[in-house]
């Protein structure tokens, strides 16, 4: 296969930019844009072409990414790019958006006559930079040979899971775990310290058995140190906890667990949105002052 021309549109996120940075390191031809081009400026220096405008960004692509914020920023840029991509090309939807918004990004391209594949990842800003994501795809049979050598070089691992649209509901299925590890670990440290026990006792009884797992001792360590530099926003968190809430809602399931964490985690990054998402921590923590 010729060496592909990917527009990444969101390229200036903590997720876009080292993606945009792999992919052009893998040999294709990468342009980039942003919102703010003062995000992306420095990704010239990585030989990937910066656009001011959506449609110098898309104008002949062969791939185009959005890789942004949340449905709404995803679905306004649609808006504006689709019209512009040319015939055949691919939109390759990798922000997590949820459910309705997925859908409503499929009519849009099939209105636009562009394929669509929807393929969020598991990861946060390390495994970016290190190509190491997991990629939830899902899509047409034949685009997989266009869009497999982006997720080689962004991801460790792709799962394939059928027709558009099932990647972000594996995605929304999958934050239920991750959001409901660090609320649990959040009020488990907070408990500890409010009884007067070292909470880095209750790491120590775990260690090694079946309710050990990396991603507990990340974030509890950082609860612990207080030290929130954010691999993962928490106001990207909270986001991603409501589209569950929202999901188990339309489906008619009673999960008052995913409820309450994205009540929580909306209340906690009021406060402590650009931090990391273990900073729910803080509105459980005592002596929060």
């Amino acid at each position: 296969m010729t060496s592909q021309t990917v527009a990444v549109l969101g390229a200036g996120g903590t997720m876009g930019a080292p993606m945009a940075r792999n992919i052009q390191n893998a040999g294709m031809r990468v342009r980039a844009w942003n919102r703010t081009r003062e995000r992306v400026q420095a990704l010239a220096q990585d030989g990937i072409t910066v656009v001011d405008s959506l449609t110098e960004a898309v104008d002949g692509a062969d791939v185009i990414i959005t890789m942004l914020s949340d449905g709404d920023a995803v679905l306004a840029t649609a808006e504006q790019f689709t019209s512009a991509a040319r015939d055949e090309a691919i939109w390759l939807q990798m922000s997590t958006i949820g459910i309705e918004a997925t859908d409503r990004c499929i009519a849009a391209a099939e209105e636009a006559g562009l394929a669509f594949v929807d393929a969020p990842v598991l990861g946060t800003k390390k495994p970016a930079e290190e190509g190491k994501l997991v990629v939830l795809a899902s899509g047409p049979d034949e685009a997989r040979e266009h869009v497999e050598p982006i997720f080689d070089t962004v991801g460790q691992k792709t799962l394939w899971i059928g027709d558009a649209g099932k990647g972000n509901r594996l995605k929304v299925a999958v934050n239920v775990w991750i959001v409901s590890v660090v609320e649990g670990a959040a009020e488990t440290l907070a408990l500890a310290e409010g009884i007067g026990i070292d909470p880095e006792l209750v790491l120590q009884a775990v260690e090694g058995g079946p309710l050990d797992m990396p991603y507990l001792r990340m974030k509890g360590t950082m609860m612990m140190e207080r030290s929130f530099e954010p691999s993962f926003r928490l106001t990207l968190a909270a986001k991603d906890a409501a589209l569950a809430a929202e999901a188990a809602d339309d489906a008619h399931l009673d999960l008052p667990l995913v409820e309450a964490i994205a009540n929580r985690m909306s209340e906690a990054s009021d406060e402590h949105g650009d931090e990391d998402l273990a900073a729910t921590f803080l509105l459980s923590a005592p002596n929060r002052a």
